[in-house]
């Protein structure tokens, strides 16, 4: 049996927080080849990310994957990365520093926010432990995926439970699961847009591009598709788009299985081949612009779409650390803790309260 985890540094004196933990999908350290493997390892064996016989994949993805792929993503990072390091990275501490400013201004109950990895670092273990270390007492998990996947979303439960689960005192506990058709977050998609309308000019066809996951997911339950395929509607019909000015896709496939359909790349070549010139592309599952967005769209299929043909491509960035985008975060983030969070009630001043506890027999 574990041996649960104490509270050493805990002080009744200490005035409690809610803490908010915003947790996105990961990053290599380095754009090396080794941090790379070491990340891939990490992400790739999760069982809810790729659902095949442990010993099979097992062999699968030391004896093959993390041999040949490693070098080539490697590659791919060093094309996107940045002075700050990753722009996933960067980009969510930069997203988590407003919402901390957001939360510092709001009268009530402090709010303490920390920014965790799913995979890499900061890892959901560090970023639990400093909101333990403020004296967090009620825990609002916040998945930075709008739509729902076992791949993503329920990843982030899993390891929240297995830290938590080595806890002796465990917090009150939300979890958002989505906010895919959340009228703030449709609203900052469809501002985003139209920013770049503004500054660029509308192109004849605007591709709404999400992640791919195997098709098997989905026949077994996972409700992600449903989730993109209303978001999508939702932001035609705030841009007011007729449905030839639009089109859902996925990208980002891997391996051989059919995946979610219809893929963003062939997509772009069969436009070109149509004789459409020019393009927009907005990728409404990314909170922040990652390798992804960066290096598979506007590079990799920027080139794929003008060698078929095409004349202009444009990726209208992902809303990353924007106002509004904050904004529609806080929104979600005040929703979930109505009739949670507290104020401290007369007669419990934290020095009345250490001096009731010491008078118990308490040490601090």
């Amino acid at each position: 049996m574990n041996k649960l985890q104490g509270e050493a540094d805990f002080r009744h004196d200490a005035a409690p927080c809610t803490g908010v933990l915003l947790v996105n999908l990961g990053t290599p350290d380095e754009p090396t080849t080794a941090s790379v493997r070491d990340y891939l390892a990490e992400f790739l064996w999760d069982p809810r990310v790729v659902e095949m016989a442990r010993p099979l994949w097992w062999l699968a993805l030391h004896g093959i994957i993390l041999r040949l792929r490693p070098a080539k993503v490697a590659r791919a990072y060093q094309s996107i990365w940045t002075d700050e390091g990753s722009p996933l990275l960067s980009i969510s501490k930069h997203l988590a520093g407003a919402l901390q400013q957001h939360f510092s201004r709001a009268e009530g109950e402090r709010i303490e926010v920390e920014l965790a990895m799913r995979y890499g670092r900061p890892s959901i273990e560090q970023a639990l432990n400093a909101l333990r270390a403020k004296g967090m007492r009620r825990l609002l998990v916040v998945p930075l995926y709008p739509q729902y996947s076992s791949t993503t979303t329920a990843t982030v439960f899993d390891e929240v439970a297995r830290v938590l689960g080595q806890w002796r005192r465990v917090p009150g506990l939300r979890f958002i699961q989505n906010y895919h058709d959340r009228p703030a977050y449709i609203r900052a998609l469809a501002n985003s847009i139209r920013e770049h309308w503004q500054q660029q000019g509308q192109a004849g066809r605007l591709m709404m591009s999400f992640h791919g996951i195997p098709e098997r997911y989905c026949r077994a339950g996972d409700p992600y598709y449903c989730e993109c395929i209303k978001t999508a509607r939702l932001l035609a019909d705030e841009l007011d788009l007729n449905e030839d000015q639009w089109q859902l896709t996925f990208q980002s496939r891997f391996g051989r299985e059919p995946w979610l359909q219809p893929y963003t790349d062939h997509t772009l070549k069969e436009w070109a081949a149509q004789g459409i010139k020019r393009v927009d592309v907005v990728c409404p599952g990314f909170s922040a612009d990652c390798l992804e967005t960066l290096e598979e769209i506007s590079e990799q299929n920027r080139d794929l779409f003008l060698a078929a043909g095409g004349e202009a491509f444009h990726y209208i960035p992902a809303l990353n650390d924007r106002p509004d985008h904050v904004a529609a975060l806080a929104e979600l983030i005040e929703s979930q803790l109505q009739g949670w969070t507290e104020t401290t009630p007369p007669g419990e001043e934290p020095a009345e309260r250490l001096a009731r506890a010491q008078a118990l027999g308490a040490r601090q």
